[in-house]
């Protein structure tokens, strides 16, 4: 499917997280290793925050290790929240659009994983958008159609309420159109600010997904790694798949999952889809 990145933390240079660590996206892209595809070369997007309201975005068709645009960004942006995303089809068309992460003011989105036979749902799904926001969706992807779902149902007042009831709108639909496992999903969100992530799926099988541990503790055990040095103490990564074998440095977000990173203390809470009948769009 789908290899994804979210930081949040001290301004760090995106190559940083895309081209130097051992096991970076690039290399994953080419090279996944708890992904149900080893190659993820479908395209690939990434999402920062600087100057001006909303994030910038820079997403392309080609393969995540062949643009060499991206090697030249990452080497001159920095950026403390910083969404990239990786990605593997899941049948919809590689075009610019169907790129992940997805924007909408302020937000950004991406996903790992499918809503299931989409073609058979996906007139119910998209229908349930409010009207407001249906204008916006520029591709073809469960994923972005994810997206306006959540962001119709209060994504920017109240995430884990909005995604939960989303996904429990998605399974009633799939289940009623016959569909056994609705949704496979990992899922990052942010306005900016706290970093949302969300790990579920319909069948209790859900794809990989770690966070990082906390720096103050990682910079006790390993006082002389120079790459920690220079990370502030609340900067935190959640990934797909560990971006380096350094011992003790990653922990597994468990099954049914929603965690923010905030200033302060992290958290980490069960996920409940919500069932829904229709949205109040």
């Amino acid at each position: 499917m789908c290899r994804w990145l979210a930081y949040s933390g001290s301004p760090v240079l995106l190559e940083e997280l895309l081209l130097k660590p051992k096991y970076s996206l690039i290399d994953q892209s080419l090279h996944s290793h708890l992904g149900a595809e080893t190659t993820n070369g479908d395209g690939f997007g990434i999402g920062w925050y600087g100057v001006g309201d909303t994030p910038g975005i820079y997403r392309s068709i080609e393969p995540a290790w062949n643009d060499r645009n991206l090697h030249e960004l990452a080497r001159h942006i920095s950026s403390p929240v910083v969404f990239a995303h990786i990605r593997a089809s899941t049948g919809t068309a590689v075009q610019q659009t169907n790129c992940h992460p997805f924007r909408h003011g302020r937000w950004l989105w991406m996903h790992n994983g499918a809503i299931r036979d989409f073609q058979r749902v996906k007139r119910d799904l998209r229908l349930a958008i409010d009207p407001d926001l249906y204008a916006e969706i520029e591709g073809s992807t469960d994923s972005e159609t994810f997206f306006y779902l959540a962001l119709t149902m209060g994504l920017e007042e109240d995430p884990p309420k909005a995604v939960q009831e989303a996904v429990g709108f998605i399974e009633e639909t799939g289940r009623r159109h016959g569909v056994e496992h609705p949704i496979q999903m990992t899922v990052a969100t942010t306005g900016g600010e706290n970093v949302w992530a969300f790990r579920y799926s319909s069948e209790g099988e859900s794809r990989s997904l770690f966070f990082s541990t906390d720096v103050r503790a990682l910079k006790e055990l390993y006082p002389d790694d120079a790459r920690l040095q220079g990370l502030g103490d609340e900067s935190r990564l959640i990934v797909s798949e560990p971006l380096g074998d350094l011992a003790g440095a990653w922990n597994a977000v468990p099954e049914a999952s929603w965690g923010v990173v905030q200033p302060g203390q992290d958290e980490i809470h069960p996920f409940t889809p919500t069932p829904v009948t229709k949205p109040v769009a």
